[in-house]
Order: structure tokens, then C-alpha cells, then sequence
């Protein structure tokens, strides 16, 4: 079974899962909900698809491990674009350190799709 329409058809339930075994969602002290680590995940780890971007609609659609990872100026993951031989275009979130059970999983995050249009953009 695939989880989608044919944009997102590529996320085969065998290989999805809304949020990797090693994290959980938690109440944040950053902000309302965040994801934190059940246990210890070692640095460079990848850990899932946060967002998907639908051609069609014109817009990005967060996954549920993109829509409860928090924000930080001392970030300690990151997430990176890539574009498959499809031409879908997704973010995914990789660790930068390792990270401690119970530990916040934070990135920096900005939302260049905004930036022409909202006047304070930083």
C-alpha cells in the first residue's frame, strides 16, 4: 500500500513510519510540542522525511516529524532538500551531534518560500 497521492507515492508503507522509534513528541519548553529522543541517537543520523512538496498544489506539506521539530539558534540537527530523479522534491532531517535521551531535537529553520513575501523576513 502506498500512503498518498502520486506525488508522495513513493512512501511505501513498508519504509514509512510517521516518526522513527527513536523519538517521541513530548511538551516542549521551546514551544508548545517537540520531539525528543527516547534514546541515544548517535550524530549524523538520519531520521525521516519532514516535508513533502506537492507540484500540483504549489506548497509543501509537513510530515508529522516536520511538524513538532522546534526551533533553535543552537540547533542540534539539521534539515536538508533534495530533489529524487522524479523531480519530487523533499526535506529530510539528519542530527549534527549526538543526542541524549530526553534531549530536544532542535534545528534552524527559515522559511525561504516567505521571504518575498512577509516584510521582516530574517
Amino acid at each position: 500500500m502506498l500512503y498518498g497521492n502520486y506525488t508522495t507515492g513513493y512512501m511505501k508503507e513498508e519504509t514509512y513510519r510517521p516518526l522513527p522509534s527513536s523519538v517521541t513528541v513530548k511538551r516542549s519548553g521551546v514551544d508548545g510540542l517537540g520531539l525528543f529522543a527516547n534514546e541515544y541517537i548517535e550524530p549524523e543520523t538520519y531520521l525521516g522525511i519532514t516535508h513533502i512538496f506537492l507540484y500540483m498544489e504549489g506548497e509543501w506539506i509537513r510530515t508529522p516529524l516536520g511538524g513538532f521539530i522546534n526551533h533553535s539558534l543552537d540547533p542540534n540537527c539539521s534539515i536538508t532538500h533534495k530533489d529524487n530523479e522524479y523531480g519530487r522534491s523533499k526535506r529530510m532531517l539528519y542530527t549534527e551531534e549526538g543526542i541524549a535521551p530526553g534531549e530536544e531535537l532542535l534545528v534552524y529553520y527559515s522559511l525561504d518560500e516567505y521571504k518575498d513575501k512577509i516584510s521582516n523576513f530574517k
